[in-house]
């Protein structure tokens, strides 16, 4: 899991990156997120994710998250989870992936925010 972290005044941090899903696959994208595994909610929940958002911009195939998460460490930790592992490797075919199946990513670094 990847993002550029700001805090907030109560405590919550800020993640933003982006990320690509391949051409022609936006609709297979959304149709798995809307159906989003109950153990993949429930990981995302333990570990203090708030307001997860996913963007998609369709001139570039560029999706656009954010979300608010508890402690920084908790959300990079997702990562070693089984379910999140799984998940990588579902979604493998319809993203450009790293080695270990994991979204290819770029975290974006806060510039302004107003509360």
């Amino acid at each position: 899991m990847t993002g550029t972290a700001s805090n907030r005044e109560d405590s919550m941090t800020r993640v933003a990156f982006v990320m690509s899903v391949k051409k022609g696959m936006q609709d297979e994208y959304k149709r798995r997120h809307d159906a989003l595994w109950p153990e993949m909610k429930k990981v995302l929940k333990e570990h203090g994710v708030h307001n997860y958002s996913i963007f998609f911009h369709p001139m570039t195939n560029q999706l656009f998250a954010y979300l608010e998460v508890d402690d920084v460490m908790k959300w990079k930790a997702i990562a070693s989870t089984d379910v999140c592992r799984r998940w990588w490797l579902y979604m493998k075919e319809i993203m450009p992936a790293n080695p270990d199946n994991s979204p290819v990513s770029e975290p974006l670094v806060e510039v302004f925010h107003l509360d």
